[in-house]
């Protein structure tokens, strides 16, 4: 693979080399993440975009829309170029009120590889993310019998890799002594720095860490300084942000989403941002 002009170079997933600067599809369905997007034709140009950007880490879910982003992918980009890798994740469903049902017993998660390789045209997913917990967070409890499962899965070619979403540090110390962990994947961002010490322990290990959320439940303070900073540097809170993760550590990667392709440009300028010592200390201080 050629190397990369996106802002934090590449990133080895197993044997899968992706950029630091990804694309997390979910935006692209409709709202609060139901049905088909307001304009399909936006939503197919926002993923072609990604690809000609060089992005070559898509993150999905068959449980989004559901299976509306799975397919808007697939459309848009089948047949996959080589260098492309489309990450999805298992472990809960959507019901009709829009909640996220957990879905984690053998039979759902079987059904749930099975959905991912119709909807996205594949006879084999490079990496899947074991999510755990629930819609308020990480909740500890054994995760055994649903990553043995995906192991089993495995072993019968359907899966490449295998990541954790959602997960304490416990549950990752359980998960990598049943099978190999090459990502995780939580809520982390400047105001959210609870995973600060498992980010240090996963870039010893050369695991990869994915944030969700770079802008999620900042307080109207932390949100006015995050936007100091932004102001000075003539940039987008958002894109501060971004350019702030990719130097916390060198094994986050990064999949911020968007349904506009200027909004994409935006962030993928946003993270190439370069921060001073005096920018990052004073980022820094947002969540201490």
């Amino acid at each position: 693979m050629a190397p990369t002009t996106l802002p934090g170079g590449t990133w080895t997933l197993g044997d899968l080399t992706v950029t630091r600067f990804g694309y997390g599809a979910m935006q692209l369905a409709g709202q609060w993440v139901m049905g088909p997007p307001a304009d399909h034709e936006g939503a197919l140009a926002v993923l072609r975009e990604a690809v000609a950007l060089g992005i070559t880490h898509i993150d999905t879910s068959a449980a989004y829309g559901p299976h509306v982003t799975n397919r808007l992918i697939r459309e848009a980009l089948h047949p996959y170029p080589e260098s492309l890798h489309v990450v999805t994740k298992v472990g809960a469903d959507r019901d009709e009120q829009g909640g996220w049902p957990t879905a984690r017993d053998p039979e759902s998660l079987r059904r749930q590889i099975r959905e991912n390789l119709e909807t996205l045209g594949v006879e084999t997913l490079d990496l899947v993310n074991l999510r755990l917990g629930d819609a308020e967070g990480p909740k500890p409890g054994s995760l055994a019998e649903a990553l043995e499962t995906l192991v089993a899965l495995q072993r019968e070619g359907l899966i490449r890799h295998l990541g954790l979403s959602n997960v304490t540090p416990e549950q990752v110390t359980e998960a990598q002594s049943i099978a190999p962990i090459v990502c995780v994947q939580n809520q982390y961002n400047l105001a959210h720095r609870g995973d600060d010490d498992l980010i240090d322990e996963l870039a010893r290990q050369g695991v990869a860490y994915v944030p969700y959320f770079p802008l999620g439940g900042f307080t109207p303070l932390q949100s006015s300084a995050l936007s100091a900073v932004a102001g000075r540097l003539g940039a987008t809170p958002m894109g501060v942000a971004l350019a702030w993760l990719l130097r916390r550590s060198p094994n986050i990667l990064l999949i911020p989403g968007t349904k506009s392709v200027a909004h994409l440009r935006e962030n993928v300028a946003g993270a190439g941002l370069a921060l001073s010592g005096e920018d990052l200390a004073e980022l820094d201080r947002i969540g201490r």
